[in-house]
Parts: C-alpha cells; sequence; structure tokens
C-alpha cells in the first residue's frame, strides 16, 4: 500500500498531508490545502477533514454535492454511514462506487476486529485519491480495487464527464454502447463479487451506489448472498421481476431507505 500511495501522490504532498492530519484536533475543523500538477501522473487534488477523518478530493468534482460537503467539513450520507456502521456487526462490508473514499474512514473504524472493506471504483483518478484517503487516516482493513462490478469478469465503457466535458465525479456511469464524445469515455475492469470475496469471509452489508448498474452487480454476487444473507443497500433497485426471482425468494424484503437508498434485509 506505502509503494501505491508513493506512486500516486508526491512526496512533499504526501508528508505536508500527514502532517496536517496530526495538528487536526478531534478532525471538527475543515482544513483544506491544494495541490495541482501539470504531468498526466500527478493527481490534481484537495486534503479535507470532516469528524471521520481526512480525505484526498479530486479537484475536477470540485462542483459535485458529495465533494462540496466534504470540503465544507460536513459528511456526505450521514444516515447513510450512520446506518452501516450501527449494522455492520461481525462481518465484512462490500462498498461499492467507493469515489474518492468518503464513506472508507467510518467504515473502516466502525468493523469488528479482523473484519474489512472491500471497496470498488473504476475511475482510475478516484480510486487514486481513495489510496491516499486511506493513507492519511492509516487504514489497515480497507482491501480496495480499481473496478466495477458486473455479472462476469471482462471490461467495459465509462463516461466520466458530461458533453460540455464537465467531470461526472460519482455520477460517472457503466455505459454499454460508446458515447459519440470519446474524450468522456475510458475503458474500465469489471469484476464479479463471487469472484473476489473468498467463500471463508463472512459478509455483513453490500451497499452499491454504482448508478443503476445494480443488477449486473447482484447477479454477479449471488452466491455471496446465498452464502451470507447480507444487508443490500441499493441506489437503485433492479428490475421487479429480476429481484423476485432471484433476491426475494432467498427471503429479503424491503425494510426501508435510508438517504434515497433501499435497504433489503431477511430479518
Amino acid at each position: 500500500m506505502k509503494e501505491l500511495i508513493k506512486r500516486v501522490l508526491p512526496s512533499p504532498l504526501l508528508q505536508t498531508s500527514r502532517k496536517m492530519l496530526r495538528q487536526v484536533s478531534q478532525r471538527h475543523t475543515p482544513l483544506v490545502t491544494r495541490y495541482t500538477g501539470n504531468a498526466e501522473s500527478v493527481l490534481e487534488c484537495s486534503i479535507s477533514y470532516n469528524k471521520y477523518g481526512g480525505y484526498c478530493v479530486p479537484l475536477s468534482s470540485i462542483h459535485r454535492p458529495a465533494t462540496q460537503k466534504i470540503l465544507s467539513g460536513k459528511v456526505w450520507e450521514p444516515k447513510t454511514i450512520e446506518f452501516m456502521t450501527k449494522h455492520c456487526g461481525t462481518g465484512d462490508l462490500i462498498h461499492a462506487g467507493t469515489y474518492f473514499g468518503d464513506f472508507i474512514p467510518a467504515l473502516s473504524r466502525a468493523c469488528a476486529p479482523n473484519s474489512k472493506v472491500w471497496a470498488f471504483e473504476p475511475n482510475p483518478e478516484n480510486y487514486r485519491c481513495a489510496l491516499v484517503t486511506i493513507s492519511l487516516n492509516n487504514l489497515d482493513n480497507v482491501d480496495i480495487t480499481n473496478a466495477g462490478l458486473g455479472s462476469q469478469e471482462g471490461s467495459m465503457s465509462m463516461l466520466i464527464a458530461d458533453k460540455t466535458g464537465t467531470s461526472l465525479g460519482g455520477a460517472s456511469t457503466i455505459i454499454e454502447a460508446d458515447s459519440k464524445v470519446k474524450e468522456s469515455i475510458i475503458r474500465v475492469k469489471i469484476l464479479k463479487i463471487d469472484d473476489v470475496i473468498p467463500t471463508d469471509r463472512k459478509i455483513s452489508i453490500i451497499q452499491l451506489d454504482v448508478e443503476g448498474f445494480e443488477q449486473p452487480a447482484l447477479r454477479g454476487a449471488i452466491a455471496t448472498i446465498k452464502r451470507c444473507k447480507p444487508i443490500l443497500i441499493l441506489e437503485n433497485l433492479p428490475n421487479e421481476d429480476w429481484l423476485s426471482t432471484n433476491i426475494f425468494q432467498l427471503g429479503y424484503k424491503v425494510m426501508g431507505e435510508v438517504s434515497g437508498n433501499k435497504i433489503l434485509s431477511t430479518l
């Protein structure tokens, strides 16, 4: 992990960020520093803080709602984070659509001993920022992968900017066909949860913020879901017929909603 961080963040900024993190009392006061580089390999980012920890925020997403919350020292989707930290139990968490890691510090510290967070982020810039967020908070129970989730291993196209070239940030979307605006499309790796998560790991929660790609992601997690019966937190519900055939028949019901996310459970 340390070698990865050294590659994605210049050492002067890394040293400065760690020093500032130590100086922030109780992490209640937002503190922002900025580094912009000309080389493509250098992140353009801000470091900011809220009550849960420090974050490496991509400047390309500075207009996005989640980013603005974090930069102002607040928490994005506090009720979702609170629900997950209260219900994670003794198992692992699967957190897909990690973005720059805005949930990661809170989820990591809520995990039981020997449990971990399995995080997935397909956008390379967001993934690199999430790596720095993990390093800033000195977290050793987060396994983050630069990939999206689907029904089979492979690669797909991801739309990362709108027609004006403005970054979509956390709203970047896996698409079936390439857009005419080639500059806004990247190829990203796709993995199956069932291929990644070892069968000896207990999963307590699967949380998917994958911009409408929930059904393929769940299809690739059916074995894990059958084995562990985790709580499912979904930004978008899959097709009702598919849910009935593949999820509801396992005893799942829609139990409620938190911050617009649907909560499905067998309890």
